[in-house]
């Protein structure tokens, strides 16, 4: 068996590894990026990018039913979709963005190894290659960055044709006639309005009293509101049994609180959360577990001496960017140099309609944790920009800690959230209050100009609407 040896070996190459995999290139550490199946990972692949490039589509195609007539854009008739179409122009984006993870490795002098790896000590791997031969590969410092998979619950799994995950809806060659959605958190929420919206009829399952849980109250009021005027079908508090082949379909057989209810469909997407693959390292290795995910420190460092974790597979949320972060930090510290994962917030963004997104604190949570709040709101409906873009539902909210005027924390809903988040999060992130962000003058007329609007409000000295 051949032996390989590195300074350091990140294991995956989603948006944990490959970007940790690069830092230490240019930091000079001699490294070998390994991925089992594609290089980007789910985010690439089958998750962030691919379901971007699906939801703008159903917003154009909506844009083109609704919002084209009313600013006097007359096509020649309804617009139709091509699903092929579609498809191909999604993988064309995620063929570019892939292929560029693998030419920035090598520009970086980071070697690249596909297959199954398993661990053998803290410091030696064994790696299966797709032709079935196996490679031992040495390393002083071992980074795991295998992510996560989707969550299957009992009666609905993904080998049967109509139940699906997220990869499996974001390659549907066809729009299904009728979908439930089993889980109303962001992905089932952005995939099921996304197929609303080209013409599918949608029903969403959510277990708990409301949709996406955790988020501001009245943030998931407008989204709820957006599904019904949209057409879509919330059941809340409800439990899904099972599901059984019927002649038009299959029928779901859900739990109510007013007792079990039967529902049509032709495509069942489940989306109920996503599981680390921490299993097969904490057992090989002896590691840390807590609530699936390997225990870290600061410094990304798990509880066996050379060995790192980083992005879902360890301790904190399961986001994109949150990895990335993570792997930035921990070839920094291999590299010998001082850092550490000491971040205020990890900004969150739901792409559902409208957008959502959040840095800090939000208004409730800053409550339960006893601060005294100044809040500010401004509403996109007073916004110049939004109304030239037929975009005003939602608004801008800003937390601030009445003490002192910091800024705690800011929820966007509405237009370009995902967009507009990241000035909230700078402003958590160096601790700034207010007046910092409401006296820089911000471009009119633009969305940002909201931010700066709901700052002022929260000091009771905005100028587009009236201060309470």
């Amino acid at each position: 068996m051949d032996t390989l040896t590195y300074d350091a070996v990140v294991v995956g190459a989603g948006p944990g590894g490959y970007p940790c995999a690069i830092r230490l290139g240019q930091l000079g550490v001699k490294t070998l990026c390994i991925e089992r199946e594609n290089w980007g990972g789910v985010c690439l692949n089958v998750g962030c990018i691919p379901s971007k490039a699906l939801i703008t589509a159903g917003r154009k195609y909506e844009e083109a039913r609704h919002n084209f007539d009313e600013m006097g854009i007359v096509l020649g008739g309804a617009p139709t979709l091509d699903m092929g179409k579609l498809q191909a122009w999604k993988g064309s984006i995620v063929k570019r963005l892939t292929g560029g993870v693998s030419t920035l490795l090598k520009a970086n002098k980071v070697d690249q190894l596909v297959g199954e790896a398993k661990a053998i000590d803290p410091h030696t791997l064994e790696v299966t290659k797709p032709d079935g031969t196996v490679v031992r590969v040495q390393a002083k410092h071992v980074v795991l960055a295998t992510g996560s998979r989707p969550i299957e619950i009992p009666g609905f799994s993904f080998k049967d044709e109509p139940v699906m995950d997220s990869t499996k809806a974001l390659a549907l060659a066809e729009v299904p006639r009728r979908l439930v959605v089993i889980g109303g958190g962001y992905i089932g929420l952005e995939l099921g309005q996304m197929l609303n919206k080209v013409g599918a009829e949608v029903t969403v399952v959510e277990a708990q009293d409301s949709l996406l849980p955790g988020f501001d109250p009245e943030v998931t009021k407008l989204v709820a509101r957006a599904c019904k005027k949209s057409g879509i079908r919330v059941v809340l508090q409800a439990k899904a049994l099972g599901w059984e082949q019927a002649e038009d379909g299959v029928v779901v057989r859900i739990q109510t609180a007013a007792g079990e209810e039967r529902l049509a469909a032709d495509k069942i997407l489940v989306t109920v959360g996503r599981r680390p693959n921490a299993e097969p390292w904490a057992s090989a290795l002896g590691l840390q577990v807590e609530r699936g995910q390997i225990v870290v420190d600061k410094q990304l460092r798990t509880s066996v001496p050379g060995v790192y974790a980083i992005g879902d597979v360890a301790s904190g949320v399961m986001l994109a960017h949150k990895a990335t972060h993570d792997g930035e930090v921990v070839a920094e510290v291999i590299a010998g140099h001082t850092a550490f994962n000491d971040a205020r917030t990890v900004p969150a963004v739901v792409f559902t309609d409208p957008e959502i997104a959040t840095a800090g604190l939000q208004e409730h949570e800053a409550a339960a944790k006893g601060y005294t709040l100044k809040v500010g709101r401004f509403p996109w409906v007073a916004n110049g920009r939004a109304l030239t873009q037929i975009e005003t539902d939602g608004f801008v909210k800003v937390i601030l800690d009445a003490a002192d005027d910091r800024v705690l924390g800011v929820t966007i809903a509405g237009p370009h959230a995902s967009d507009l988040i990241s000035e909230a999060a700078l402003a958590v992130e160096m601790d700034a209050e207010a007046l910092d962000i409401g006296l820089t003058i911000h471009p009119h007329p633009t969305l940002g100009e909201a931010v700066m609007e709901a700052a002022k409000a929260a000091l009771g000295e905005a100028i587009h609407i009236v201060n309470k």
